[in-house]
């Protein structure tokens, strides 16, 4: 017996929509056009960054194998993501654990991880590297994060890249604790819920601004993004949206179990919600956790190529050329896959030459 539940048929109030088993990647609603969940267990580092064992086995640049519980991609000293091109979206970063080490062709660097979210606006174009410096020669480096592209609409895909850095300490997170005391922790990347059916504290919640061209910014476009961590036993009632058009998935990526308005989900799942009603989650056993995506959707066509996200095929065409031509601005770092040094700090270097450090 599966232990998905089922869609809701038109003759029950069931807010579960639809659900789907996790794969790679995650199944997606507009405006959101992709949910990548990395969690590698990275061994003790080399002298170089790397994983202190051999490489044997592995389909070097090419390696998404989770072989021993972690994966080299596309790197092939540094796990990773070398230089690759982006237009037309963006691409929202959660790093959890560990460490991302950032460059791209307008000149901004960073450092960034351990509850950091990085926000780039692909807009026009850019290229951009994604390295995960392992620092620690003596003990593991575990790395876990979320990649989410957030589409962009047609008036707005060729606008200048746009880079952000949300740090840590700068992320709402609220504690809500049930009746019997058993918390429930929402981080709230960005967006908001309807604030009467949400706690005091949640309701009270103010998020950093996205970036100005994104779908996020524009009035009523409703995206939020937002993490769960739940206590074992822990009840908690997820607010509406805010917008009636608004659809929302709900991801259970971590724990047992949990009862979703009532129905049991005993496997990871993408469950997408009744986003206008409030829907009360139980927990199981263990602790469990969940990401919820959620905003108005763009409503137009999707034409997409790799990295490129347009609206027709010819607009495709258009950014391969453009990316020939031009490399979206060239490419200013000594090699494809940079990495900057066994400092732990993190930091950002913003196009301009501005530069912020974590707070």
């Amino acid at each position: 017996m599966s232990s998905i539940p089922a869609p809701a048929s038109p003759h029950t109030t069931s807010p579960i929509l639809q659900a789907k088993a996790l794969g790679f990647p995650w199944a997606t609603l507009d405006p959101f056009l992709f949910c990548a969940y990395h969690d590698d267990a990275y061994p003790v580092a080399n002298t170089s960054m790397g994983p202190a064992t051999p490489l044997t086995g592995r389909d070097i640049g090419q390696d998404f194998s989770r072989k021993d519980g972690w994966s080299m991609y596309h790197g092939d000293q540094v796990p990773g993501f070398p230089g690759h091109p982006h237009r037309g979206f963006e691409t929202v970063t959660i790093v959890r654990k560990g460490l991302i080490d950032h460059a791209d062709s307008l000149g901004a660097a960073a450092r960034f991880g351990q509850g950091d979210v990085q926000w780039l606006t692909a807009g026009a174009g850019v290229v951009h590297s994604e390295m995960f410096p392992l620092l620690d020669q003596a003990a593991p480096n575990p790395l876990e994060l979320f990649q989410i592209w957030l589409n962009l609409p047609a008036r707005n895909k060729m606008v200048p890249p746009h880079f952000s850095m949300f740090w840590g300490p700068q992320i709402t997170r609220v504690t809500d604790l049930d009746a019997a005391g058993r918390a429930t922790e929402v981080v709230v990347i960005t967006g908001q819920v309807d604030t009467s059916h949400a706690s005091p504290a949640l309701a009270a919640a103010t998020t950093l601004p996205p970036p100005p061209d994104s779908w996020a910014a524009q009035p009523g476009a409703d995206v939020a993004i937002l993490t769960l961590r739940m206590a074992p036993g822990a009840r908690w009632t997820l607010p509406p949206a805010l917008g009636q058009d608004s659809r929302r998935m709900l991801y259970f990526f971590k724990g047992q179990s949990v009862a979703v308005a009532g129905q049991t989900v005993a496997q990871h799942a993408a469950l997408e919600l009744a986003a206008s009603v409030p829907v009360e989650l139980v927990n199981g056993d263990t602790e469990a956790e969940f990401l919820l995506l959620q905003g108005r959707p763009i409503n137009e066509p999707v034409a997409q190529y790799g990295p490129f996200v347009m609206n027709t095929e010819a607009e495709i065409r258009q950014a391969l050329q453009d990316y020939r031509a031009t490399e979206f601005g060239g490419w200013p770092w000594p090699d494809q896959a940079p990495v900057h040094g066994r400092d732990p700090a993190r930091f950002a270097r913003h196009p301009d030459g501005r530069t912020e450090t974590a707070e």
